[in-house]
């Protein structure tokens, strides 16, 4: 909600959600327009997700025979199969993937022999803005976006407090709650009755 509220434009914002991408799926991404990204898909299954760093040195890309690194998607559970031959999550382009089924305790990935590195995969730094701290988005949203935005706010907004008029304005003052109403109703995201 805050890349919709902060960039009206959608093809320019970073992350994006939409709880109605398919029957009975949501499906949440992430792409920085120079080929990295995720999906991540949220169903009766449980929650897969997927990613990309193009510069990885465990791109498909970066091999002889482009392929996805071994060992990544080949443990994925089979009522994840779906997900990984999705072509709309480009399942050739994927150095991670990690998954949690409605009965793991925990998350999983895939038997990996990683080459060397601090982040050989990506997932770091791609699946960093996930720690649930509204100063975390602030920082990179700032940057990203180049221009200053309040930390209350954005606060207000992890904890899902409905948009209203005024919070709108405090995150973006060029825009209105009205013009915000469709990306809310794709997102799932409450908004204060009128």
């Amino acid at each position: 909600m805050l890349d919709a509220i902060v960039q009206r434009e959608w093809e320019y914002r970073y992350y994006s959600f939409n709880t109605k991408w398919a029957d009975g799926e949501q499906m949440a991404s992430m792409r920085n327009g120079q080929g990295d990204g995720w999906f991540c898909v949220f169903g009766a299954p449980g929650v897969f997700l997927k990613g990309f760093d193009h510069e990885s040195d465990m791109s498909p890309w970066k091999m002889e025979v482009p392929k996805v690194w071994p060992g990544v998607l080949e443990s994925v559970p089979e009522v994840f199969k779906p997900c990984v031959e999705e072509p709309a999550l480009s399942p050739s382009e994927t150095t991670f993937c990690i998954w949690r089924t409605q009965q793991d305790t925990r998350w999983n990935t895939g038997n990996v022999a990683y080459p060397g590195g601090d982040d050989p995969d990506g997932s770091s730094w791609m699946l960093s803005i996930l720690d649930g701290n509204a100063r975390t988005y602030r920082e990179w949203a700032e940057n990203y976006f180049e221009c200053s935005i309040g930390l209350s706010p954005v606060q207000q907004v992890y904890e899902q407090k409905p948009l209203t008029p005024d919070l709108v304005r405090e995150l973006n003052a060029s825009i209105v709650l009205a013009s915000l109403l469709d990306d809310a109703s794709e997102i799932g995201y409450p908004v204060a009755p009128s």
